[in-house]
């Protein structure tokens, strides 16, 4: 209708859980468990089944957890998939592939208490990944117009930004939101 603004919709989905089970896992690139596919196909089950595409737009991490379902689902869709580098996760540096429980016990809390302040041991420094994320998130939400329905499938740690972007929540909350897969 003329004078009406057409609305867009972004979808935010977190990848599923991942083989090897939790850990800091930024860079490393492991494969969706069985429970993390599972997760992903009931999260997006109820666009798929018969009926007209929910998004017009695919976007997601080039890390496999999050591209090998985006591949899957954009090939059930008819869609193409668009692998964004923005949208892939902190690099923990040191911390890789580590449980909470293997970290020192000090250096975990000064993560915890500010992640603005404390960068793990060859990290990503957090300022430059929420530059990266904003970035490359201000260039989604830009997008033409004509792709009303979006959905990108990425990492907590990026959901976090987008969301903190978008509310206006101060980058030191940001590990208190929960983003569940």
């Amino acid at each position: 209708q003329v004078g009406v603004a057409s609305a867009r919709v972004i979808d935010l989905l977190r990848h599923g859980a991942v083989a090897g089970g939790a850990c800091f896992r930024g860079r490393r690139d492991d494969a969706l468990s069985e429970l993390g596919w599972q997760q992903l196909h009931e999260a997006t089950a109820v666009e798929v089944q018969g009926r007209a595409p929910a998004w017009d737009r695919v976007l997601c991490s080039p890390s496999t957890r999050c591209a090998a379902f985006a591949d899957w689902l954009c090939g059930r869709l008819g869609l193409s998939v668009e692998r964004a580098d923005a949208l892939r996760e902190r690099d923990f540096g040191a911390w890789e592939g580590l449980r909470a429980d293997q970290i020192p016990e000090r250096e975990l809390a000064a993560f915890w208490a500010d992640p603005l302040a404390f960068d793990p041991p060859g990290a990503e420094p957090f300022r430059d990944f929420r530059k990266r994320v904003v970035a490359g998130w201000r260039r989604m939400a830009g997008a033409r117009a004509e792709h009303a329905k979006t959905l990108v499938i990425t990492h907590g740690g990026v959901i976090r930004v987008i969301l903190g972007e978008v509310l206006g929540i101060d980058a030191r909350r940001l590990i208190l939101l929960e983003v569940p897969h």
